[in-house]
């Protein structure tokens, strides 16, 4: 039975790549411009969940500001 390989098909045109290929994933230049461009114009982001900051500074009571002295 022959090894199946994978088809990686370029994000930006859907075209076949080889994993060889210099500019994999992507099938040419051109492509990989136009990515890089759809990042920079913010067109892709990558989200994150939003966290409560005010968790994150809380000193709590064992911070070491004691007028005890």
């Amino acid at each position: 039975m022959a090894k199946r390989i994978p088809k990686v098909r370029c994000p930006i045109c859907q075209n076949p790549v080889a994993s060889s290929a210099p500019d994999f994933p992507f099938c040419s230049e051109r492509c990989r411009t136009i990515d890089l461009g759809k990042w920079a114009s913010g067109q892709y982001v990558v989200s994150s969940p939003l966290r409560d900051t005010n968790q994150d500074f809380d000193p709590g009571p064992d911070s070491g500001n004691s007028d005890d002295e």
